[in-house]
């Protein structure tokens, strides 16, 4: 059984216009049109929240002994080394 709690809110009268507008325009109402847009703003946020950097590393040595003291200068000499000037 879904339960439904009413509340106020405070939004720009243009914001609120257009937002009549469009639920005009969609056949719905501004309620069913906030309640989407609610729905997708939290969506996106769980979607963000869950996001995790995947172990890309190649190998299992961990870093070169030349740049483990965290020189990035080093770093950029190794990646041009052998360049030219």
């Amino acid at each position: 059984m879904v339960t439904h709690m009413k509340t106020t809110i405070e939004i720009s009268d243009a914001l609120l216009r257009e937002a009549k507008h469009v639920a005009a325009d969609e056949g719905t109402t501004l309620r069913a049109l906030v309640e989407d847009g609610l729905r997708s703003c939290l969506q996106a946020h769980r979607q963000r929240a869950h996001f995790h950097l995947r172990d890309k590393s190649f190998g299992n040595g961990g870093m070169l002994p030349e740049v483990q003291e965290g020189s990035w200068e080093r770093v950029r000499d190794l990646i041009y080394e052998g360049r030219g000037s």
